[in-house]
């Protein structure tokens, strides 16, 4: 019955389609320890002490002291060519973010250094780790970062995203790197992948920071979840979406707990659609499962989907000078959104790469088929044209 009930949602309703395209789409489901260990207080219950904002003077960047697994949890396997560790930053929401930090073994001076994330509901133990350590075995000091609300990342309520603080996060990386010892700050690109290939651009489109930008198997997550997949919402669906949300976050208040909007099933059934099939196989096994990640879970809050249904990414995205690089695969269902962008862009700083024969999430862990001898090229030429 779970099973149905998920396939019918994504399969025919408008509604569903918009409340599922962060869920699923980019890739989704849910952080079940992180969640389970926290109870969710009703409005009238939301005390332990009070705090006087209005004489708050302070404009300090606090870091806020979080507790992060000192185990190896990833999904793929330390590599002896690189030096890790944990790492905590802060963003402008006052949001501390927790990250994996990958260096080569061996290096002298200053490095040039990589920001990942994605993909959109997963966690840095997952696809996002798998390139950072790549990028640190090719040269480079990278860091995969969990996003607000999500992961090991602070931020309350969990399982929730805005386009807004999603950048900030992306912001909030560079910022970091920029003031490390060992890291060169006008040598920092940046990686987004699946959804968070979609925050890459928008990230890129307004920090001059970024010197070079790779957007990986990309989603627009605001066209996404505002049309549907394949652009099939209209403007009914899209109303009949605002209504089934709108009544979601009264009734959320009311009951004062936020509804998950639930996550993939165990299996594919027979007639889904080959991406959901791609992204069962990915998130649901020992391939790609991992117990923070949303999207190995339970999914994101069932009105986490609000704040991308009414705007759209890329406005300024013209407008990007640094080089930008869209890879995508041949057969991923996902593919025009690269396209898309690609004929956005201007100028000669632009470039798409079709990977024959790949679908979407074999650009998530998939050795052979990520470019990464080209990621490799597209930095290391962005950077030495600023040195």
């Amino acid at each position: 019955m779970k099973k149905k009930k998920f396939y019918e949602m994504i399969k025919i309703s408008a509604v569903a389609t918009s409340i599922l395209a962060i869920s699923l789409s980019a890739t989704a489901c849910t952080s079940t320890s992180a969640q389970a260990s926290q109870t969710p207080q009703t409005p009238s219950q939301n005390t332990t002490s009070t705090i006087n904002y209005g004489e708050i003077q302070d404009t300090h960047i606090r870091i806020e002291p979080i507790e992060l697994t000192d185990q190896w949890d990833k999904v793929f396997p330390l590599s002896n060519e690189v030096n890790h560790r944990k790492v905590t930053f802060v963003n402008h929401f006052g949001i501390t973010l927790a990250a994996d930090l990958y260096e080569p073994k061996e290096y002298s001076g200053k490095l040039p250094a990589i920001a990942v994330c994605g993909p959109f509901g997963a966690v840095k133990e997952q696809s996002a780790g798998l390139y950072a350590q790549e990028m640190a075995k090719r040269g480079f000091l990278a860091i995969a970062f969990d996003p607000s609300f999500t992961g090991e990342s602070g931020g309350y309520p969990r399982a929730f995203n805005s386009p807004d603080i999603n950048v900030e996060d992306y912001q909030a990386a560079i910022d970091f790197l920029s003031t490390q010892d060992n890291v060169d700050p006008e040598q920092i690109g940046i990686i987004g992948i699946c959804g968070w290939g979609g925050m890459a651009i928008q990230t890129a489109a307004l920090d001059t920071r970024v010197k070079a930008t790779a957007s990986m198997t990309m989603y627009d997550m605001s066209r996404n979840t505002a049309l549907g997949y394949f652009d099939s919402i209209d403007e009914e669906g899209r109303y009949n979406a605002r209504v089934a949300y709108n009544n979601q976050r009264t009734e959320d208040y009311k009951n004062g707990t936020y509804t998950m909007a639930g996550g993939l099933p165990e299996e594919a059934p027979k007639d889904a659609p080959q991406y959901v099939k791609d992204y069962i196989a990915y998130y649901k096994t020992e391939r790609g499962y991992h117990p923070r990640s949303l999207n190995s879970n339970n999914g994101w809050a069932a009105t986490a989907s609000g704040c991308l249904m009414n705007m759209r990414l890329f406005e300024y995205a013209p407008e990007i000078r640094s080089a930008v690089l869209l890879v995508h695969g041949e057969d991923a269902h996902s593919l025009m959104y690269s396209q898309d962008t690609y004929e956005l862009l201007e100028g000669d700083n632009k470039e798409l790469m079709i990977i024959p024969d790949a679908s979407h999430t074999d650009l998530y862990d998939q050795m052979d088929i990520i470019p990464f001898d080209k990621l490799e090229t597209l930095f290391k030429d962005a950077f030495s044209k600023d040195a």
